[in-house]
């Protein structure tokens, strides 16, 4: 695994490195910490807080590579990411308030749009990893954040929830919805959804990684919001569509939710490819 990980040398930014060493541990991976300085007075903080970094890393027996740029950040971690190939991508973003359409700095939602690779955005405090949930669709496309994500929990030795909210039907197919439907007999159906979800939790304990799935039902944000108060989740999963006809990815409106008011860090995985 190689992960780039981001820095201007804010507070933050060295909580993403501590975060970052814990997963570089776990996977044996490729280190590159990447310093950009948007301004001139800070180019010296900037590169006294990328050796700190380094020294942390070097504690946990990883060398990592150092590079320091003048710039804008995400025109910067693009051009970086496009010219060497990375399996992820370590931010710290930081919360601008507590309210309001966009939480999250403007920065982070760019480099999460505009970067292939997928985007760990760490704006807790946590430098470890033991749980993770995995905000699954029941489709296909979230197989690279399934494989993404089990490489991550065996190396942290972490368990894993995958979770899928089933919204509410019409009023019309009401006593529809009150049929009882498990997470065992869903995944013991013939259903689309049971299948995929029983080959997500096949790819992960294929890992060797510990998964139960967990089943809710009602609005799809508002349960998984839900789940994250109440697991004690260090680490969130969710995706990102590529948009039609176009080379982007679009951040979907629960994605970003999840990213402005989930308190652990949360990984955003882009959808594979249509074949």
């Amino acid at each position: 695994m190689k992960i780039l990980i981001c820095s201007d040398g804010s507070p933050q930014a060295e909580s993403a490195v501590k975060l970052g060493a814990t997963i570089a541990v776990g996977c044996s991976a490729e280190v590159t910490l990447f310093g950009i300085s948007e301004s001139k007075g800070q180019s010296d903080s900037l590169l006294d807080s990328l050796k700190r970094s380094q020294a942390l890393l070097a504690d946990k027996k990883i060398q990592a590579e150092l590079i320091s740029k003048s710039g804008k950040a995400v025109e910067e971690i693009t051009k970086r990411t496009r010219e060497t190939p990375y399996d992820l991508v370590i931010i710290g973003a930081v919360r601008k308030d507590s309210r309001g359409l966009f939480w999250m700095s403007s920065k982070s939602y760019k480099i999460i749009k505009e970067i292939t690779p997928p985007v760990l955005s760490v704006a807790g405090q946590s430098t470890t990893i033991s749980r993770i949930l995995v905000c699954s669709g029941g489709k296909e496309y979230i197989d690279n954040a399934v494989r993404l994500t089990g490489q991550i929990a065996k190396g942290a030795k972490a368990s894993v929830a995958l979770l899928h909210v089933m919204p509410e039907l019409p009023a019309i197919y009401a006593p529809l919805g009150r049929m009882k439907v498990t997470a065992e007999s869903l995944l013991n159906s013939h259903s689309e959804l049971g299948l995929n979800l029983r080959h997500e939790k096949e790819l992960l304990e294929a890992m060797g990684v510990k998964v139960e799935v967990q089943l809710r039902r009602g609005s799809v944000l508002e349960g998984i919001l839900r789940e994250i108060r109440a697991g004690g989740y260090d680490l969130v999963v969710t995706g990102s569509a590529l948009s039609v006809g176009l080379r982007t990815f679009v951040l979907g409106d629960i994605s970003r939710e999840i990213l402005n008011r989930a308190n652990s860090a949360v990984l955003v995985v882009r959808a594979k490819p249509a074949s």
